[in-house]
């Protein structure tokens, strides 16, 4: 009887939690067995691996009784990462490699038929897992996945492009052939994205942007077709500061997971997620077995712009509530949770009616067609927690023709995010986080408000009737208008143009 065990890795969620395939073989009748709460495709990598080995000149035992564990066996495995670990082990309880070498590391790989090894989902958030746990590993992945997990920095990453070239790497004594290094591909200059001097005219709706980058607010277009708020939103994403490393990684470790995959070109850009109307609960905040992230965590750390927000299923408008609050999302199934971080900043628009055209007759000529009753119905698709929990809310007027032939070009996204990095700074420096990431705890020290602008505040959040939540968020939106202002204090000023951006939908 031999025994053998390799160390690899499952993923729950964003957390790659260690697993140790277990390889045995004995005496009995020959058979190949597979235990450890393996889905269909870990089941089936019996075949693949046996393949593989055959292929690649190894010897498989047909004649004995082949068992392998992944353990802890309540931890569900899926997807064929876990073949190239099943193959050394069977070659490590066969006395082929030496079991010695493969201690202190961890391999994850699928195989094909010949030998070949194919990158695995989830490749950079291994490398995460295993650099939070403080462990001295190497990694030993498929060249593509490889390159991906090399992104972390501090960590011994090695890629391999054949299951025999791993298997000279464990060999016994001096016949040892080390494995190239991975490196991480270079980091591509960021794309040149759409710039806010296209957007003439619209000044209210460019400065409400503004404060929402600054501040890290969500924003709410409201507005009859074609004055822009589609332009406006899409430039969101250049005004904001760049990503630091751990936001990058955490980003990109998100995109691993999912269907699309990891993109190489998106490293260290703010991702900029816009789901159809047409969306379900499940695609924005995520779902299947085993879960998978939606739009809103694949849009961590950057912009989640939803067009025509009425229009997208109540349950799913809903569903954005929590992770507006908290910048995460738990998917919970009977069996198992995984948690996925989801700290987006929304930007929506809408039109005021099912027409569009409601109070835009003086610009357009176009009276709206709708009822009052209608137009109650249209902007009661959204509920009043979730429009409570938008920061700012700005009504995007209609523009003449002719005033809009005379504008000038506006200024361009560079200027506009000097000023909100000099914005955020102030916030970093002052606090740590964001304006709209504060606690409840620590706003009055943050925010330091004067007397007559606390009094004014007051005075209009009990004539409107705001909730608690409302207030709040208007003391930040006014604490991000100060910064831009470079006031250290906010004033009545702050606060007055802070109000201004919480214009209620026009109902007539």
């Amino acid at each position: 009887m031999a025994l053998a065990v390799v160390t690899s890795r499952a993923l729950d969620g964003l957390d790659a939690p260690e697993v140790h395939v277990e390889v045995q073989l004995a005496n009995g009748l020959p058979s190949f067995t597979l235990v450890g709460l393996a889905d269909t495709e870990v089941k089936e990598s019996r075949e693949r691996v046996r393949a593989a080995l055959q292929q690649s000149g190894f010897e498989f035992p047909t004649n004995r009784r082949i068992t392998v564990n992944l353990a802890p066996a309540d931890l569900p495995k899926e997807s064929g990462r876990f073949d190239l670990p099943i193959a050394l082990g069977i070659l490590a309880a066969g006395g082929l490699i030496d079991p010695v070498r493969l201690a202190g590391c961890e391999f994850a790989g699928e195989l094909s038929l010949a030998g070949e090894l194919r990158p695995v989902r989830g490749a950079l958030a291994i490398g995460l897992a295993v650099r939070r746990a403080g462990l001295v590993r190497t990694l030993v992945l498929p060249a593509e996945s490889a390159r991906a997990a090399a992104q972390v920095a501090g960590l011994d990453v090695r890629e391999a492009g054949h299951l025999s070239q791993v298997v000279r790497a464990l060999l016994p004594g001096p016949d040892a052939e080390a494995l190239p290094r991975a490196v991480a591909g270079p980091v591509p200059a960021p794309a040149a994205g759409p710039d806010l001097r296209d957007v003439k005219g619209q000044a209210a709706a460019k400065r409400a942007l503004e404060i929402a980058a600054a501040g890290g607010h969500s924003l709410l277009f409201v507005g009859p077709p074609g004055t822009g708020k589609s332009m406006l939103a899409q430039r969101l994403a250049g005004l904001l500061p760049p990503m630091d490393e751990d936001e990058a990684l955490v980003a990109a470790a998100l995109q691993g997971l999912s269907a699309q995959g990891l993109e190489g070109r998106a490293f260290g850009q703010r991702p900029q997620r816009a789901p159809h109307h047409s969306a379900s609960a499940p695609a924005l905040v995520g779902g299947g077995s085993p879960p998978r992230p939606g739009e809103i965590s694949l849009a961590h750390g950057g912009v989640l712009f939803l067009d025509e927000l009425p229009e997208f299923p109540r349950s799913a408008l809903e569903a954005l509530r929590e992770p507006l609050e908290t910048g995460a999302i738990t998917i919970s199934r009977a069996a198992r949770q995984a948690q996925f971080p989801a700290r987006f900043q929304l930007v929506a628009a809408m039109n005021p009616c099912p027409c569009g055209y409601l109070g835009a007759f003086a610009a357009t000529g176009r009276a709206c067609r709708c009822t009052p009753e209608a137009v109650a119905r249209y902007q009661a698709r959204l509920s009043g927690p979730l429009l409570d929990r938008i920061d700012l809310q700005v009504e995007v007027l209609a523009v003449r023709p002719a005033e809009l032939m005379a504008q000038p070009d506006g200024e361009p996204s560079a200027v506009v995010a000097l000023r909100v990095a000099t914005a955020r700074a102030r916030q970093l420096e002052r606090q740590g986080a964001a304006n709209a990431l504060l606690p409840a705890a620590s706003l009055d020290d943050a925010v330091r408000a004067d007397a007559a602008a606390r009094r004014f505040l007051q005075s209009a959040a009990e004539r409107l009737g705001w909730s608690g939540r409302r207030l709040h968020r208007t003391l930040k939106v006014a604490r991000s208008i100060a910064d831009l202002a470079g006031s250290d204090a906010v004033a009545t000023v702050h606060v007055a143009e802070a109000l201004q951006l919480q214009r209620a939908l026009p109902t007539s």
